[in-house]
């Protein structure tokens, strides 16, 4: 066993990617009180608002880094698909961003709820919904990762949609705590080396 040291001010995670390649068979959809609001060219702003009240739990920073020009590059795309998960009283929730960028390939580039949602079943209907977004005749292959900083029952969820673990690699970053483009507070479960 080798233990790799990790610098102070990062942060070290294993990060597992998943992939389907072949549609799974027809279940009956899920029921929930929320639903899924397409964002045909998000403004970059309101996006990263959303961004980060779903991932800043989980320390998701890469869409904070880039600039207005290279996120716009991505979400207005079209081959990129942007969903906002909305609640009853159309309060932003949740975010789904599928990326068709490669031929042949969608890859479920983020997927979340916002921390108050999390455990009530909810990440199983959001799956479903993206299952079906997602299979498209021209679709051979669905990619989705995780890491061991998201929720640990994301694995499940990915495993039980029928997703398969192909790969896992170490993903070393500065803490964005630490960095400022999130508050101190964030990720409580991940400690911050300083």
């Amino acid at each position: 066993m080798t233990l790799i040291p990790v610098k102070t001010g990062e942060v070290a995670t294993v990060v597992t990617r998943f992939e389907m390649t072949q549609r799974p068979r027809p279940k009956p959809l899920l029921t929930s009180p929320l639903r899924l609001l397409r964002w045909q060219s998000p403004d970059p702003h309101k996006y990263r608002i959303l961004f980060k009240r779903v991932g800043e739990h989980w320390l998701w920073f890469s869409r904070l880094v880039i600039s207005e020009q290279e996120l716009k590059a991505i979400i207005h795309d079209p081959r990129v698909e942007v969903y906002a998960v909305v609640d009853p009283k159309g309060i932003e929730v949740g975010l789904m961003e599928l990326d068709f960028r490669t031929s042949g390939c969608c890859s479920v580039a983020f997927f979340g709820l916002v921390p108050q949602l999390i455990g009530q079943g909810l990440g199983q209907w959001l799956m479903s919904q993206a299952l079906v977004s997602v299979w498209r005749k021209d679709v051979t292959k669905i990619v989705v990762e995780t890491s061991c900083i998201d929720d640990p029952r994301a694995m499940s969820v990915y495993v039980k949609a029928g997703f398969v673990p192909i790969e896992r690699r170490i993903d070393v970053f500065p803490d964005p705590r630490l960095t400022g483009l999130l508050p101190i507070s964030a990720a409580p479960h991940v400690p911050v080396l300083q």
